[in-house]
């Protein structure tokens, strides 16, 4: 794989991924692999049997380690025994609508969860830089139509906006009380991305999984918030821009450990109705319905992010329009089953890094 983007950074390197096992973490777990690196996963199973992870054979390819991130003795005694230079934290509750259903796990798994993996990383003597996982739904939604910047106050109206928010607030007091800002050897940053799309998700109310069962089961497919705005991005997007921080944060700690914007180009943002068109057109069947409900759960109708200072200081940006974003999406879920899906991920990430 090209791995001048990087400078053979990765190469060698011990990293660790919280929630490998999830539809990020293993986009990223693969990218890590073909960049050379010896990649350590520690996460719960699969939810899915057809989860990008078991697709891909990821357990016989990286050391997959089964745990929860609130289970302090284990997640520090996995630390110990591979001793990462590098840490990915993206294990968490995910899911808004699951957030309202289980408020206080959404808390503890997202807020505490992460509190113990930078305990971790602050008594690894290992770890050099660590990228902190959080969300574009950290901050407090003014439905603008302008991008929030990383100084934007934090808030969140559903539990896990707020949850999400509060770990932004958390990681900010780790960094400052314990000096995990580079002044000690040891740098930490926290990111922020938009609606993440690509193959081998299947989780539930999100429109891409949605669309695809409906279309694999000859179904019209239901949208239940057409109108909602989302900064919509591939999932290689975003991955790209954290292994990029991860690698200036251990060169130069002092200049990185912050919070950072990965979103996409401005016309990407774009409503839930025209992201389910574009899907259908590219599988080539299926049908629409707006089945909105003004009775369910509240979620943010607008949302985008303004990556000015991720570009400018890091010198990063997104290679993707949203046509290529939708087409390369829709192009898993049309290979998946006949091609070796570990391949065809492969595939993908080496035409995304050739845009």
């Amino acid at each position: 794989m090209e791995n001048s983007c990087f400078d053979n950074f990765y190469k060698g390197k011990t990293v660790l991924i919280t929630g490998h096992t999830g539809f990020k973490g293993s986009w990223l777990s693969i990218f890590l692999l073909e960049l050379g690196a010896k990649v350590i996963g520690y996460g719960l199973d699969p939810l899915n049997e057809k989860d990008n992870f078991n697709l891909s054979s990821l357990p016989s390819r990286m050391v997959d380690v089964r745990g929860d991130i609130r289970d302090t003795q284990k997640l520090e005694s996995i630390f110990q025994q591979y001793q990462p230079e590098v840490v990915f934290h993206l294990a968490a509750q995910a899911l808004v609508r699951d957030s309202y259903d289980s408020p206080v796990e959404t808390f503890d798994v997202n807020v505490m969860g992460t509190i113990h993996v930078m305990e971790a990383i602050r008594k690894s003597p290992s770890v050099v830089s660590a990228v902190l996982v959080t969300t574009d739904k950290c901050y407090e939604n003014k439905e603008q139509w302008w991008g929030y910047r990383e100084n934007d106050p934090m808030g969140g109206h559903d539990p896990y906006s707020a949850s999400k928010g509060a770990c932004e607030i958390a990681i900010q007091s780790w960094r400052k009380s314990y000096h995990l800002d580079g002044t000690n050897g040891k740098a930490i940053a926290s990111v922020r991305a938009g609606n993440v799309i690509g193959g081998g998700d299947w989780a539930k109310d999100r429109i891409i999984p949605d669309c695809i069962r409906a279309l694999e089961s000859g179904e019209t497919i239901e949208i239940r918030s057409p109108k909602s705005i989302r900064p919509w991005e591939h999932v290689l997007e975003p991955l790209s821009g954290y292994l990029l921080l991860a690698m200036k944060l251990y060169e130069s700690p002092l200049l990185y450990s912050e919070p950072w914007n990965f979103g996409p180009h401005i016309d990407s943002v774009v409503p839930v109705w025209d992201i389910a068109k574009k899907v259908v057109s590219n599988y080539g069947t299926g049908n629409l319905a707006d089945v909105s409900d003004r009775s369910q759960p509240h979620e943010a109708k607008l949302l985008a992010l303004d990556i000015s200072k991720t570009f400018f200081k890091l010198g990063w940006k997104p290679r993707l329009n949203i046509d290529q974003t939708i087409k390369l999406t829709v192009d898993w879920y049309k290979k998946y089953k006949k091609m070796d899906v570990y391949q065809l991920c492969v595939e993908q990430i080496q035409y995304f890094l050739g845009k």
